[in-house]
């Protein structure tokens, strides 16, 4: 009660935060006029007058309020846009690495132009981070023109770019580009081999735009580079030619699980065959040696028994395709993983395609977490602003809008069932194109759009269904959804990053109906005239129906992504309505299960076909969807739980491998593991106060010719008087030494130093590669700890401490090993970069959704930017111009020499 009274007389602590910003709004407003007064050359050179005042040690907190002017300046020169002063306070809580929250329509692709310009200024590179590759390559063209007026240099990020095109985009001002694409550079980056080869700089400042989308939504899964195992056909054939020999009798079949055991006597006959076929180390099947057999087994035990054709998958063109069980649609181009799809493959009799390992992995959160300075905006983000502080430290500032918003927030009208919900939403969707009124109505999934797209055609409603893959498409659609009597149909993420301008969208309008004029010319502002006029009016039109009303089918787990749809309506001040349509079919709402007495007084009461609208409904509505949030929240911490483990681990192998690539030498490293490797060797066979009788000679004979190439008078030197473990390391680690000097000498000193640094590199890959694999795994199983009453998470962290410190002694008894026996004629080639797999698992879909940049998604960017389609002559020249022979030449994921822009595998690749 106290503290309602003191907000009202005070204001909240945002509200005074935000109040107390005014004064360096104040002071950027004093610069206006004398900027205002500057020529465009004049006005250009702001940018090296302010960098000249940075060398000379002022702060960029000094320089902001004449750097903010003039930007707001150059803006109003060159897109004819002046920013307000709320879009100011947004631009210093982006400086300050804090998230600026700005209703929908508030310009917030503008406001980052402050923030951006200001960190751009250093030198240092902003990187500006988006949803998805239409958006990024928009803003960098769109409010690339502030910035290359002002003299600072931008470069976008897509898939499908070369190396030094990646190179030449981060070495500029300011980056644009997506999560994705940023955070598989990083990861790519830490694989190579040399440091002029790596693309990405030190990290100084992000800018997150829809950072809610980024941060939390897509966090829940990591980003994964995965590349070709050895080749284990054979093995997936033998073992799955025994597999074929079993009875039922010797497995346990259990069909809700989906899983296959052997019985004991199954097991016996299971061991013989594979002692047989000389697959089995020792007589059982269980030992620690045949852990791998085991898993072959397994999988192809599943693969036989559990999986069936025609129902799980089919066979076509001799590949192995999964049926989605849910739709019964092909998933061409989706593998089982951990050998599954490889064990089917060797039971339908077709050529066994490899695995792929996870070469290197990281999360949204860890990735983000590494820049000094970070910082974002959207539209919805207070009711996560927990999270972000707890995880990123970032705080929610909510901006006020420039205009007073004037959309009414209907309650929501329940129904028993999802028929009479979907039947009620057609009626007021017809009535309302009726009036003129446009409707944006937003959906959960693509399969409930073409559900009440049906019922939209049977009330004669004509209408548009976004699919919300192509991003581009969606753009055009959305900008035009507040045009008179519109009906638009999209998904809960579709057009973010799009404004709907009620009466329509000039830009896109010309896109779509003239795309053959080109802007500038006569012709194409003469047609643009009259578009606007007829744009106004439509204008007049909408507003008089009450603007934009935006229908939800039903609410979501989230009520930010709620908010997100309420959002699109109300724009500047425009009149909008909102309504959500409820019903006890949805998901939500079966959270609150069958039984309860909620259920129970909506199917009495309610005759088919009739609402209940009630405010009281709306807030337990609410209360469940926190409810949700709080669980998403704790299993988004738990990831982050779980991989700040294994950040702790990557950030030790990537700045080790950092500092071996720096190195002009390797030579101390080297010689350090191998002293450590000779103090193991001591401390195994000789125990501290144990006597040389007791030492196990034989064993530290044979480990150190194995490790050492080295055989040395071991026995002897035992037998001496008062030996003691000291000694022997000491006279080992010399002879050690003594062998790789004289090694050193069989090549020139550089060639020794290159040898050195590739077999460590390598082995530190190798070795990396493995422990991933055996932390996933690890992960797993971990959570079975805690039927023994202890805390998982510090179970794993333990495992992950012992397996990491294993890791380090295997490289360390590796690169000493393999220096000690080789012998080199010259350095050893390193291998070339595999051709990688990316992945990223959309939380929602479940679908991966690092799609190729193709001409089919993204038509308008390809179009837009030519630099990526030109023609490259000199690999052509060098390949030969006849495309049957690049295969082997060109790797499947590079870009087609031909010059498409388009990835080898889907041009002149294709299979």
């Amino acid at each position: 009660m106290f503290a309602g009274i003191a907000k009202a007389i005070f204001g909240s602590s945002n509200d005074r935060y935000v109040k107390s910003l005014g004064s360096i709004v104040r002071q950027i407003a004093d610069f206006e006029p004398a900027l205002e007064a500057l020529s465009d050359e004049e006005l250009q050179a702001q940018t090296p007058k302010l960098r000249a005042r940075l060398a000379a040690g002022e702060t960029l907190d000094d320089i902001l309020p004449e750097a903010f002017a003039t930007v707001r300046e150059a803006s109003k020169r060159v897109l004819g846009m002046r920013h307000f002063d709320v879009q100011m306070i947004g631009g210093i809580v982006l400086h300050r690495g804090e998230i600026a929250e700005m209703r929908t329509g508030e310009g917030k692709t503008l406001v980052a132009t402050l923030a951006v310009y200001l960190s751009g200024l250093t030198g240092q590179g902003v990187h500006v981070v988006t949803v998805n590759d239409y958006l990024a390559t928009r803003d960098s063209e769109w409010m690339g023109q502030v910035y290359r007026w002002l003299g600072l240099t931008v470069g976008v990020i897509v898939p499908n770019l070369s190396d030094q095109q990646r190179r030449d985009a981060y070495a500029a001002d300011i980056t644009y580009g997506t999560n994705n694409e940023f955070g598989f550079d990083y990861l790519r980056d830490n694989m190579k081999y040399e440091r002029s080869a790596m693309v990405q700089r030190p990290f100084a400042h992000a800018i997150v735009d829809e950072v809610d989308s980024i941060l939390i939504d897509e966090a829940r899964t990591p980003l994964i580079i995965s590349g070709p195992t050895d080749d284990k056909s054979e093995l997936y054939m033998q073992v799955d030619a025994i597999v074929k020999q079993i009875d039922p009798a010797d497995y346990e079949l259990d069909e809700k699980q989906r899983s296959v055991i052997l019985t004991e006597e199954g097991t016996e006959k299971i061991e013989r065959m594979l002692e047989a076929a000389g697959l089995l180390e020792g007589a059982n099947l269980y030992d620690f040696e045949n852990t791998q057999v085991v898993h072959h087994l397994n999988q192809a035990m599943r693969a036989n028994v559990v999986f069936k054709r025609d129902t799980d998958y089919i066979v076509k063109d001799g590949k192995v395709i999964i049926i989605d069980e849910f739709t019964g649609r092909m998933m061409d181009g989706r593998r089982w993983s951990e050998g599954l799809h490889q064990a089917v493959e060797a039971k339908e009799g077709v050529e066994i395609e490899p695995e792929n390992q996870t070469m290197a992995s990281i999360t949204f959160q860890n990735y983000f977490r590494m820049y000094p300075k970070l910082s974002g905006m959207t539209g919805t983000a207070a009711t996560e602003a927990n999270e972000f502080f707890q995880i990123y430290k970032m705080n929610v500032v909510s901006i006020p809008t420039n205009v007073p918003v004037q959309r009414v927030d209907e309650d929501d009208e329940f129904y028993k069932n999802m028929q009479d919900k979907f039947a009620a939403i057609a009626t007021a969707i017809r009535d309302k194109q009726a009036t003129g009124q446009p409707v944006l109505v937003g959906t959960v999934s693509i399969e409930k759009s073409e559900l009440l797209s049906e019922f939209l055609v049977r009330e004669g409603v004509d209408h548009k269904v976004l699919n919300a893959r192509y991003h581009e498409s969606e753009a055009h659609i959305v900008a035009q959804a507040g045009r008179l009597r519109a009906v638009t149909i999209a998904t809960n993420m579709a057009g973010r990053g799009t404004d709907i301008q009620l009466g329509g969208n000039l830009e896109f309008r010309m896109l779509d109906e003239h795309p053959d004029l080109a802007p500038g010319t006569p012709e194409y502002e003469a047609r643009a005239d009259a578009i606007r006029a007829e744009i106004a009016e439509e204008k007049a039109a909408v507003l008089a129906a009450g603007g934009l009303f935006v229908l939800g089918t039903e609410r979501h787990e989230s009520r930010r992504i709620d908010n997100q749809l309420r959002g699109r309506s109300g724009r500047q001040g425009d009149p909008g309505l909102s309504r959500f349509y409820l019903s006890l079919d949805d998901d939500l709402l079966r959270i609150f299960g069958p039984q309860t007495m909620f259920a129970k007084m909506m199917n009495k009461n309610l005759a088919d076909g009739e609402a209940i609208v009630s405010p009281w409904i709306s807030k337990a509505i609410e209360t469940a969807q926190r409810k949700v949030e709080a669980r998403n929240y704790d299993i988004r911490k738990q990831v982050v739980e779980y991989d700040d483990v294994m950040n702790d681990q990557r950030k030790v192998v990537y700045e080790q491998r950092s500092d071996i690539m720096d190195a002009d030498t390797v030579d101390d490293v080297v010689a350090d593991m191998r002293a450590e490797t000779v103090n193991a060797l001591v401390g195994e066979a000789c125990p501290p106060n144990s006597y040389p009788e007791q030492w196990a000679m034989d064993v530290l004979k044979e480990r150190s010719q194995a490790l050492l190439a080295l055989d040395l008078p071991l026995d002897e030197w035992a037998a001496e008087e008062g030996i003691d473990p000291e000694v022997m390391t000491e006279r080992m680690q010399q002879a050690a030494d003594a062998h790789m000097a004289a090694k050193a000498q069989e090549l020139p000193e550089d060639s020794w130093h290159q040898v050195e640094k590739n077999i460590l590199l390598q082995n530190l890959d190798h070795h990396w590669k493995e422990h991933l694999a055996t932390l996933d795994a690890l992960r797993q199983v971990i959570h079975l700890r805690a039927y023994a009453q202890k805390t998982p998470i510090n179970e794993y962290k333990q495992e992950a401490f012992a397996l990491f410190e294993r890791m380090l002694s295997a490289i360390r008894e590796d690169v000493t090993r393999m220096l000690a026996h080789a012998s080199f004629a010259a350095p050893p080639e390193l291998p070339p970069m595999p051709d990688f797999m990316t992945s990223h698992f959309d939380p929602l879909t479940g679908e991966d959704d690092t799609l190729d940049l193709d001409g089919a998604s993204l038509g308008l960017v390809t179009t837009r930017m030519p630099q990526f389609q030109m023609a490259q002559p000199a690999m052509v020249d060098e390949l030969g111009s006849d495309p049957s022979q690049w295969e082997g030449q060109v790797s499947r994921n590079a870009p087609c020499p031909c010059g498409s822009g388009r990835k080898f595998k889907h041009c002149h690749g294709q299979l």
